[in-house]
C-alpha cells in the first residue's frame, strides 16, 4: 500500500473528511447548548376560549425543556392535546428562543348520551358546557353519523322554523327526533330524509292548522304518516 500514492491520498482525504464532519458536529452541538438559544417563551397564536390557562402553564412547566434546537416538538404537541377542550395542536419553533402554539378547540354541537359532548366534526369529547345544546343518543361509534343527520335535518326543518332538540339512534339504527315544540317524530331505518321532506311539505297545510297540539308523528308509512 505504501508504494501506491493514490491510495494514500484517498485515505488522507477520507480522514480529513471524517475529521471535518466531527468538527462541524461538535461545533453545532456546542452552539445548540449556548444560553442564547435556551427557550424563554411559549406563545399562543390566539387566546383560548375554553381551555384553562392554568392547565396550559402546567403543560409548559412539565414538558417544555431544552433549547430552541433540542426541545421535543412532538412530545409538547401531544401533551397539549391531552388537555380538556383541545382538539388539535400545532407547535413550531420561533427563532431564536420561543415556541409558537396554535390550539384548535372543540366547538360543541350537542350533548352525547348525557355523559359527554359532540363537536362539529361529530367527535365525542369530555367536557361541560352551559350552552343550551341538543341531545344526541346512540351507540358510541355512531356519533359522526348522528351529527351529520342532525345538520341535514335541521336544514329541512328550518322551513317550518322548528329546531331539533333531541336525536335518538337506536341499536337497530332506527331514527327518532324531538322538536322544540315537544313533537316527537319517528323516522324508522330507511329513507329518513325523504320521509322528513314529505312531512315538511305537508305540515303547513295539515297538522299546523289543527286546533289540538300534535305530540307524535310516525313517518314510517310508504305513502303517508300517522299523527296523534
Amino acid at each position: 500500500m505504501w508504494d501506491k500514492p493514490h491510495v494514500l491520498r484517498m485515505g488522507t482525504f477520507v480522514l480529513i473528511g471524517i475529521s471535518a464532519v466531527l468538527l462541524v458536529y461538535s461545533l453545532l452541538h456546542y452552539a445548540m447548548q449556548l444560553p442564547v438559544f435556551r427557550l424563554r417563551a411559549v406563545q399562543l397564536t390566539h387566546a383560548p376560549q375554553q381551555v384553562d390557562v392554568n392547565q396550559l402553564n402546567q403543560v409548559v412547566k412539565r414538558t417544555v425543556e431544552g433549547s430552541f434546537f433540542t426541545v421535543d416538538i412532538e412530545l409538547t404537541r401531544r401533551a397539549f392535546e391531552q388537555l380538556p377542550w383541545v382538539r388539535k395542536v400545532s407547535v413550531r419553533r420561533h427563532f431564536p428562543w420561543s415556541l409558537e402554539v396554535t390550539l384548535e378547540e372543540h366547538v360543541p354541537l350537542a350533548r352525547w348520551n348525557d355523559v359527554a359532548l359532540v363537536n362539529t366534526y361529530g367527535e365525542v369529547f369530555a367536557g361541560q358546557s352551559k350552552l343550551v345544546l341538543p341531545e344526541f343518543n346512540g351507540e358510541p361509534e355512531m356519533s359522526a353519523q348522528v351529527a351529520d343527520m342532525y345538520v341535514a335535518m335541521s336544514k329541512q326543518l328550518g322551513v317550518l322554523q322548528r329546531k331539533i332538540v333531541q336525536v335518538n339512534l337506536s341499536s337497530r339504527f332506527a331514527w327518532q327526533l324531538k322538536l322544540d315544540n315537544g313533537m316527537q317524530i319517528e323516522l324508522g331505518r330507511e329513507q329518513m330524509q325523504q320521509r322528513l321532506e314529505r312531512f315538511v311539505a305537508v305540515y303547513p297545510y295539515s297538522l299546523a292548522t289543527l286546533s289540538r297540539k300534535i305530540g307524535f308523528v310516525d313517518l314510517r308509512y310508504r305513502n303517508g304518516f300517522a299523527a296523534r
